[in-house]
């Protein structure tokens, strides 16, 4: 059974930092993209960052992209989101997925293609 459990959300305020962080079992991790998305209150699930199996590519929108850096730890099974500069718009659950496709060639942004998820971890950004 694939499991993901994150870690590290939490209160911060404006201008600050959090790493969030993403283990996973049941699945041999290091043949996975991993993802990370978020919910915020009134608005649809977004992805906030990507990483190929490789750890070669990753992808970020532009609304975090140079304040946001997911990176991947094959040896400890875990997916990192490094989090810097927060705004209140950052505000929300954020949850990290894996990819249902065994060393997928391209780095995909679709939820859809992602089949297993963690269970939240809330940020708040307060102003």
């Amino acid at each position: 059974q694939v499991q993901l459990v994150e870690s590290g959300g939490g209160l911060v305020q404006a201008g600050g930092s959090l790493r969030l962080s993403c283990v996973v079992s049941g699945r041999t991790f290091s043949n996975y993209a991993m993802a990370w998305f978020r919910q915020a209150p009134g608005k649809e699930r977004e992805i906030v960052a990507g990483i190929h199996w490789t750890g070669g590519i990753t992808y970020y929108p532009n609304s975090v992209k140079g304040r946001f850096t997911i990176s991947r730890d094959n040896a400890k099974n875990t997916v990192y989101l490094r989090m810097t500069v927060l705004k209140p718009e950052d505000t929300a659950v954020y949850y990290c997925a894996v990819d249902r496709t065994v060393r997928r060639g391209v780095l995909t942004a679709t939820q859809s293609e992602y089949d297993y998820w963690g269970q939240g971890t809330q940020v708040t950004v307060s102003s």
